[in-house]
């Protein structure tokens, strides 16, 4: 039952458009939870939208660090929360225009009463926040604003101190 839960949560974060070199995932907050809870290494989820000046101000130093980390497997992810209507064409343009490297996912939800508390209860919905996350040192961290760039380095770096 495991590999068969594992294997179809395999494939609903492999299905998505592709739009030139950038694949956008639609995936479901029950998705997003699931892959998290089974990560195996560290993550930086990020939570942005192709308008919000703030996100887009700090998804680079975001890349940058996480590129600068790769050796010790941090993964960062980009969740938009754009429209429906933005999806996939839109989201794929703006991520190709901004050279976002990143793996992007599109959150398929309307609800964030629903969806919010399940990212982080003191979550109210704003952008950009972020969760660091590395499950196997225990480490959850969850912002619910813009960081600075020394800032994503820190977190980081503390989420990859062994507990």
């Amino acid at each position: 039952m495991y590999k068969i839960l594992a294997i179809l949560t395999i494939s609903l974060f492999t299905t998505g458009a592709s739009y030139g070199q950038k694949t956008i995932e639609k995936v479901k907050i029950t998705d997003l939870e699931n892959y998290i809870a089974r990560s195996d290494h560290p993550l930086i989820v990020n939570f942005w939208a192709t308008f919000c000046v703030p996100c887009n101000h700090e998804i680079p130093y975001f890349q940058s660090w996480a590129d600068k980390y790769k050796d010790r497997k941090v993964e960062l992810i980009l969740v938009s929360l754009d429209l429906p209507s933005y999806y996939p064409d839109r989201i794929a343009d703006f991520a190709k225009k901004s050279d976002y490297r990143a793996r992007i996912l599109w959150l398929n939800e309307t609800d964030a009463d629903y969806f919010c508390p399940k990212v982080d209860q003191r979550w109210t919905g704003g952008i950009p926040c972020s969760l660091f996350i590395n499950n196997a040192t225990h480490y959850r961290r969850f912002f619910d604003r813009q960081l600075t760039e020394p800032q994503v380095d820190l977190e980081i770096k503390k989420m990859l101190i062994p507990s």
